[in-house]
Formats: structure tokens, C-alpha cells, sequence
């Protein structure tokens, strides 16, 4: 797979709480540089970084992150602020206790919510899978898919575990057709970005895949 196929799935993420204005314009730069196919950060900054980037790149944020337990009044004015802001694409984070909790209805109810909010733009929903039974994610796979949300997520990269190779797979095999996936977390080269494409992976949540290429470059 060419580096630049690679590069057009990631989703550049700069998430830190100590994230700096110098640094999130550092990776705008890099993510119109290298083709990104957005870049992902706090959003605080999304009006400051889609002036700077004036089109030249989507900038994507996340809304109840990341522990996801918000309330959906909440994280629907965070999504309709960050649209409002300049975000073309907005990751949120489900409410973790309600799946504990089989709220089924409450998480499906919340993310329609949210997707509305988002007024057309692109709404990703983190499951945080490594806290998650596999009968659990499965259940998120149904639930996304009825939601009208474009893609189902893999992670926070804050929740103690990131993509595996396995979730990625599982999802491919249980979403429907509407949905498409995002890993991250953990995505630490190349050779990780291509195999997660591989299993299924239309985005790619990382840092690190950004400054493989330009070490590689020298």
C-alpha cells in the first residue's frame, strides 16, 4: 500500500491536555502536508485551527471526552458549538455506564441526538472497546448502525487500551453497510496503519503514523 493511501485514512490527532496552540498549528501543517484526511483536536481550538487551515484540511473534534458520561444535552451543544465553530467532523464518546447498564434505547436515543446536532456534518461514535465484552461490542455495531452515524470507533487512546486487530475485524463483520470504522489508539507505524486498513479501517486515530513518514524521510 503507498505511503500516501495511508496518509489520506489518518485522522492526525493531537488530544493531549496540555496541547498548545503552537502545536496544534504544527499539525495542521503536517496534516495539509501530507495529505491527512483530517486533523483531530481539542475543541477549544477548532475555530482558531479552521481559520488557520482555511479549507485546506477538515478539522475534526471530540465531544464528551473522554469518559463519554455527559449528559446528551451536553454533548449535543458541544457538537452543535464545534459545527459551529468550523468542525467538519465531530468523535464522540458513548455513555459506558448505559451499556453496563443494558440501556440500550437511552444509548441509541443519545447518539440520534447527537447526530442531529452535528447539522450534516461527519459523526464518528467512540465505543471504547477495551472496556467493553465482545457481546457488548457487538451490540454497539447494531446500535451505530441503526443510529445514522457514519462511523463507529474503536477508542479514546485515555482508556487503557487502544485499536487491536481483533475489535477492527469484529466490527467489519457486524456493522451494516452505512457504517463505516475508525481505530485508534495505539497505531504506532506503518505496518499497524496498513494492517487495520486492511482488516476494514476507513480512519485511522494517530499520532504517530505522521512522524513514521517523516522520519522516514530524514
Amino acid at each position: 500500500m503507498e505511503v500516501k493511501d495511508i496518509l489520506s485514512k489518518c485522522d492526525h490527532t493531537l488530544l493531549a491536555q496540555t496541547a498548545t496552540w503552537a502545536e496544534i498549528q504544527a499539525i495542521c501543517d503536517d496534516g495539509i502536508k501530507y495529505g491527512c484526511a483530517s486533523v483531530c483536536i481539542p475543541t477549544s481550538y477548532v475555530k482558531q485551527a479552521a481559520e488557520y487551515a482555511a479549507g485546506r484540511l477538515p478539522i475534526c473534534t471530540v465531544i464528551g471526552f473522554p469518559n463519554g458520561y455527559d449528559t446528551t444535552a451536553a454533548k449535543c451543544f458541544m457538537a452543535s458549538d464545534a459545527v459551529d465553530s468550523g468542525a467538519d467532523e465531530v468523535d464522540m464518546v458513548i455513555n459506558v455506564g448505559w451499556v453496563k447498564d443494558r440501556r440500550w434505547e437511552d444509548v441509541l436515543e443519545e447518539i440520534k441526538a447527537v447526530k442531529a446536532a452535528c447539522k450534516g456534518k461527519l459523526l464518528k461514535v467512540i465505543i471504547e472497546t477495551c472496556f467493553l465484552t465482545e457481546e457488548e461490542k457487538v451490540k454497539m455495531c447494531e446500535i451505530v448502525t441503526a443510529s445514522g452515524a457514519d462511523y463507529i470507533k474503536t477508542s479514546t487512546g485515555f482508556g487503557g487500551g487502544g485499536a487491536t486487530r481483533e475489535d477492527v475485524a469484529l466490527f467489519a463483520k457486524h456493522v451494516g453497510p452505512n457504517v463505516k470504522i475508525k481505530a485508534a489508539g495505539g497505531i504506532a507505524d506503518l505496518k499497524d496503519a496498513e494492517d487495520f486498513i486492511n482488516l476494514g479501517a476507513s480512519r485511522l486515530g494517530t499520532s504517530r503514523v505522521v512522524k513514521a513518514v517523516k522520519a522516514m524521510e530524514g
